[in-house]
C-alpha cells in the first residue's frame, strides 16, 4: 500500500514546490480541470472534464489508505467504495462547494429546471478481478447522477448505459460523464479482465421537499 506522501517535494527542473497528495487531498489543491467544455455524448448524457489526473492518483491512494474497501450488505446493488467523506470530510465539503459552483451551472445550461441541493454522496469504487469484478445494471436516487474516470489502466469494467448505446470506454482519466438518475438511464459496470479499475460515483441530492 501506498501512503500519502506527506512530504514537501522539489522540482529539481524549474525548482519550483511540487504539489503532494497531502495537500490535494486536504486542500484540494491541482484538483480542478476545467479545460474541455461540457459536450452531449448521447441521449441527455454529458461529458467534460473535471479533475486533474494527479488528482485522481492522488485520490485512489488515498482511498486505499483508509483499507475501507467494502460493501454493504444492505445495499441492493452493493460495490467494494469508500465515500470522499470517510477519506476526508474536508475533501468532501471541498467537492461538494467546487461542483455546486463548478459543475450544475454547466448542467443546468443542458436542463434549465434542475436545482442544487449539495451531494448525496460521492464515492471511489473499486474493480478487481477476485473481488468485486462488475456491477449488475441498476439506476439511482438521485437527482443527477456523475462518474469520473480515475484510472485506465485496466481492461473490461466500462461503464455502460445500453438504452442510450453509450460507455465511458473513450473517456479520458479525470472526465466526468453525467447524466439523469433514476427510470431512463440503467447502467452496469462490465466485467474487469486484468488490472484494476477506480471510478469516482457523485450522487447529487434530490430537491428538498418541506413535509411540515
Amino acid at each position: 500500500m501506498q501512503l500519502l506522501d506527506v512530504r514537501y517535494k522539489f522540482d529539481d527542473i524549474d525548482g519550483e514546490l511540487m504539489t503532494t497528495d497531502i495537500e490535494r487531498i486536504l486542500g484540494y489543491r491541482d484538483a480542478v480541470d476545467s479545460s474541455v467544455e461540457i459536450r452531449k455524448v448521447a441521449d441527455e448524457m454529458f461529458a467534460l472534464s473535471c479533475w486533474t489526473p494527479d488528482f485522481c492518483g492522488a485520490l485512489i491512494r488515498a482511498a486505499e489508505l483508509t483499507g475501507t474497501f467494502e460493501s454493504n450488505p444492505n445495499d441492493p446493488v452493493p460495490g467494494h467504495e469508500v465515500s470522499l467523506a470517510v477519506i476526508s470530510p474536508r475533501l468532501f465539503n471541498a467537492v461538494e462547494v467546487d461542483f455546486g459552483g463548478r459543475i450544475w451551472p454547466q448542467l443546468q445550461q443542458q436542463w434549465p429546471l434542475i436545482d442544487y441541493h449539495g451531494i448525496q454522496d460521492v464515492f471511489v469504487i473499486k474493480y478487481q478481478v477476485g473481488q468485486q469484478e462488475e456491477l449488475r445494471m441498476h439506476y439511482d436516487v438521485a437527482q443527477v447522477s456523475a462518474s469520473i474516470k480515475l484510472n485506465d489502466n485496466y481492461q473490461g469494467a466500462e461503464l455502460e448505459f445500453p438504452r442510450q448505446n453509450f460507455s465511458n470506454r473513450d473517456l479520458k482519466v479525470g472526465e466526468m460523464v453525467v447524466w439523469p438518475s433514476l427510470v431512463t438511464h440503467p447502467h452496469r459496470s462490465a466485467q474487469i479482465t486484468s488490472g484494476v479499475k477506480y471510478s469516482a460515483t457523485i450522487w447529487f441530492e434530490l430537491p428538498i421537499v418541506n413535509q411540515q
